[in-house]
């Protein structure tokens, strides 16, 4: 076991190793992902990251349902 001053050495060097692998590691994949889901359908509340995809939804799963203004221009 290390004593004294080379136990204090040894730990400032192991924060130093854990703060370098947290600051590289930084990217969150959940929150890159959650970001991306900007269309929410108006009906079920599901998420969707494009207009294409929000409408191809809405057609498929809501075809009674208005279509929302959003999605007028939208081509599929």
């Amino acid at each position: 076991m290390a004593r004294g001053h080379q136990k204090f050495q040894s730990q400032q060097k192991n924060a130093k190793k854990q703060a370098e692998i947290k600051k590289s590691k930084g990217h969150d994949q959940k929150a890159a992902a959650k970001a991306a889901l900007v269309y929410t359908c108006t009906v079920c509340r599901t998420q969707m990251p494009d207009p294409k995809t929000f409408k191809q939804h809405f057609e498929s799963k809501h075809p009674k349902s208005p279509m929302p203004p959003e999605l007028a221009g939208v081509e599929v």
